[in-house]
């Protein structure tokens, strides 16, 4: 199905004038799947992201078959689709695959369709993505959300979500997010921070240890000075906006949570030491 032909049918069934029919689902989804990284960001975010949204959790009037099949395919031909570019379109189909790949993992948590074999596999996959995404833009002109760091926390939130993700996997996981943090690429505009602190502190309530976030914090300070001498001034003061940007949001969660107050001192010290 050409995309045009599917924004409409889309279009149609979100204001009422089209009603969803079982025998047309197969056909629907696969040029949903198809068109998932479109550059039109009203089909890729309004129309199909909305629709997975509405059919999977909303609904859920995708039998588990056919979650399972998508899950196969967003793992195996959508997730590092053009992975390693920058400023390029292919970054629309990593980053929404991402958000498909949340819905079927968050209703998952609630039915228990998929193995424990299969839940990992996909934190092995996510983790990968997350490692090897550079393309970090949020909002882009003309074409919309991009997001690909918000959406793979998202992603990553419900997977840390399941009873099959065991706590000793917390610790790749939480590497995997604080390298996002420190990136002197680009700097954030679009609270990724907040994002990236959403499974972070989702590990912190299911059983990762303070400690461990402590020792990431006392790093921090050095591994600022020692990127300073290794990049350019301007990706430095990127690298910097973004490590105080966290650091404070961190600080307002941790505050609204009495068994992270450990934590607050931590903060507070990583916010006044010298860089």
């Amino acid at each position: 199905m050409e995309a045009m032909e599917l924004k409409e049918i889309l279009s149609e069934l979100k204001s009422g004038e089209r009603i969803w029919e079982a025998e047309e689902t197969v056909i629907i989804i696969k040029s949903m799947i198809e068109h998932i990284g479109s550059s039109d960001g009203e089909l890729r975010d309004q129309l199909i992201y909305s629709w997975f949204y509405h059919l999977i959790i909303k609904k859920n009037l995708l039998d588990q078959d056919l979650l399972k099949e998508l899950l196969e395919v967003a793992l195996k031909d959508l997730l590092l689709k053009g992975i390693g570019d920058k400023d390029t379109d292919t970054v629309f189909t990593r980053s929404f695959t991402t958000l498909l790949i949340a819905l079927i993992l968050s209703r998952d948590n609630e039915d228990d369709f998929l193995s424990q074999d299969v839940i990992l596999q996909v934190k092995n996959k996510i983790v990968d993505y997350i490692n090897l995404e550079k393309d970090l833009r949020g909002y882009i002109p003309y074409k919309g959300w991009a997001h690909s760091v918000a959406h793979v926390a998202d992603t990553l939130d419900e997977l840390i979500k399941s009873k099959k993700v065991d706590e000793k996997y917390f610790g790749e996981i939480l590497n995997a997010l604080w390298d996002k943090v420190l990136v002197s690429t680009t700097v954030y505009i679009h609270e990724e921070e907040e994002r990236i602190l959403v499974p972070i502190l989702e590990m912190l309530e299911r059983g990762l240890e303070i400690k461990e976030i402590q020792s990431l914090l006392q790093q921090m300070p050095d591994e600022l000075h020692k990127q300073k001498m290794l990049v350019k001034e301007e990706e430095y003061w990127y690298l910097y906006a973004n490590c105080k940007s966290f650091l404070k949001s961190f600080l307002i969660e941790v505050q609204k949570r009495s068994k992270l107050y450990p934590l607050q001192k931590s903060i507070e010290d990583c916010l006044e030491s010298e860089w």
